[in-house]
């Protein structure tokens, strides 16, 4: 016959068992409350709604948000329309909804608050013009192609620069240098 090594009464451990059973539960219902009724049908969104901008996922591709009004509690996997970057996070965002469905937003664009129209200047913005036979590319104070230890640079002020450790110039017509003065070394 086995002995319990505990001193306790067998009878009185399955009783401390089924409390504690019925205590769990009670803590897990409020919790499978909210569960069930996210699974609820919920009503379409018509138009447009402000949401927040919480976390991107997917190496930039996947933006997680949250939005007054949403099913459950969790952020919500979106697509985008616009770029978005890690200076939107905590932003908020311009949100419709695919079909309607709350559970498939698109983010349509990021409200700027506080900041003030145009926008700023950010430095390394680029212009760039194709039509299809040409190629332009500007720049608001320096243009700068690099590749090892050889540059062309192209400033505002119009100075061209070409550097490298051995830079060579020819033609197999005419190679003019045309200047108000030439030095050479």
């Amino acid at each position: 016959m086995e002995q319990d090594m505990s001193g306790r009464d067998p009878i009185q451990d399955s009783q401390l068992l089924q409390q504690e059973a019925s205590e769990g539960a009670d803590l897990l219902q409020p919790l499978l409350a909210s569960t069930s009724s996210s699974n609820e049908v919920t009503q379409p969104i018509a138009g447009v709604l402000i949401g927040e901008l919480i976390a991107i996922t997917n190496d930039g591709r996947t933006p997680l948000i949250l939005y007054p009004g949403q099913p459950g509690t969790a952020v919500i996997a979106a697509r985008s329309t616009v770029d978005l970057h890690g200076g939107h996070i905590g932003k908020s965002l311009v949100l419709m909804f695919e079909g309607g469905d709350p559970l498939r937003p698109i983010v349509m664009g990021v409200l700027r608050q506080g900041e003030g129209w145009p926008l700023e200047e950010r430095p390394g913005q680029v212009e760039l013009d194709v039509d299809g036979e040409r190629m332009t590319v500007s720049a608001r104070e320096q243009l700068v192609l690099r590749c090892g230890k050889a540059s062309v640079t192209l400033t505002k002020a119009g100075k061209v620069l070409i550097q490298g450790t051995f830079v060579s110039s020819r033609s197999s017509g005419v190679n003019r240098v045309k200047g108000g003065s030439i030095q050479l070394n």
